[in-house]
């Protein structure tokens, strides 16, 4: 057979060896045959050929042991990246539509808030926007007279103010002598700050009535707050939440807080991890409003 291995097959074994001891038998020497079947021999280029496939075979063993170090690789990153996304898809859901950080920059509200105070406010029950389509869900809570609340400034929607309500629709309100009276009622109000003389103009206003839909409100710090004395009514719907406590309150005056210069921030980022542990004011940390 052409394909057959040279060397193969029955090959015929010639002893030479004594015969066995016998007296009567000359000291002769036999001749024995024996059949032995000698395995193939494989000439050069077989064994190359089996080297090189036994070379692939560990090549093909080894190749996986390669890949699955970037495979492990992927997917760790393909795990990590979706627990990061859902990370973040939690983290905007809870700031769109249950609640949101934010800083107070300015006084308005000094005697309740301070400038610096770091609130965390409740959105969820006040119907909260969704972003694009920009629907609002439906507001679930009744604004009262005497909420806290942070509403888009009427005249310019991208500002978030910080007030107290005096009256809601339907009221009738006067302030006289730095007294707010709504209804005819005089309104105790034991958060409300006066440092100014009671003849200043702002401690005399209306009377006037609420209309429906619409809101009346005004900082605590009496002589320091731009409300509705200025500049008029709060409709409902720029209400978007209110504070519920104080997470972090840091000590700085309100220019630091309301100056957007770059190098400024920076600077004053600088230096609160400075002075962190001293101008923090620990006393207000976790206080509910």
């Amino acid at each position: 057979m052409s394909n057959s291995l040279p060397h193969a097959g029955i090959h015929l074994i010639v002893n030479c060896r004594h015969a066995a001891k016998n007296k009567d038998s000359p000291s002769l020497f036999m001749l024995s045959l024996e059949l032995l079947e000698k395995p193939a021999t494989m000439p050069a280029s077989a064994e190359q050929a089996g080297a090189n496939t036994s070379s692939a075979e560990i090549t093909r063993q080894a190749a996986p042991e390669q890949e699955r170090l970037p495979k492990r690789v992927r997917r760790v990153w393909f795990l990590s990246r979706r627990r990061w996304l859902f990370i973040i898809a939690v983290v905007l859901g809870i700031r769109i539509f249950v609640g949101e950080a934010s800083v107070v920059p300015t006084a308005s509200m000094e005697g309740t808030i301070l400038v610096g105070d770091h609130l965390f406010m409740d959105k969820l029950l006040y119907g909260p926007e969704i972003p694009v389509l920009h629907w609002r869900l439906p507001m679930l809570k009744t604004i009262r007279r005497g909420d806290i609340v942070v509403f888009r400034y009427p005249r310019n929607p991208v500002e978030t103010f910080l007030k107290r309500v005096a009256a809601v629709g339907g009221d009738r309100l006067e302030i006289r002598n730095g007294v707010l009276y709504v209804n005819s009622a005089a309104i105790e109000e034991p958060y409300a700050v006066h440092r100014m003389a009671m003849h200043n103009s702002q401690e005399s206003w209306g009377p006037t009535v609420v209309p429906a839909g619409r809101l009346f409100v005004m900082g605590d710090n009496r002589d320091n707050s731009s409300d509705s004395r200025d500049w008029g009514f709060v409709p409902v719907q720029n209400v978007i939440g209110e504070p519920l406590f104080v997470y972090w309150s840091y000590d700085a005056p309100s220019s630091r807080w309301l100056d957007e210069s770059p190098a400024h921030k920076v600077s004053f980022y600088a230096s609160i991890a400075e002075n962190f542990f001293s101008h923090t004011r620990w006393s207000r940390t976790g206080m509910l409003l």
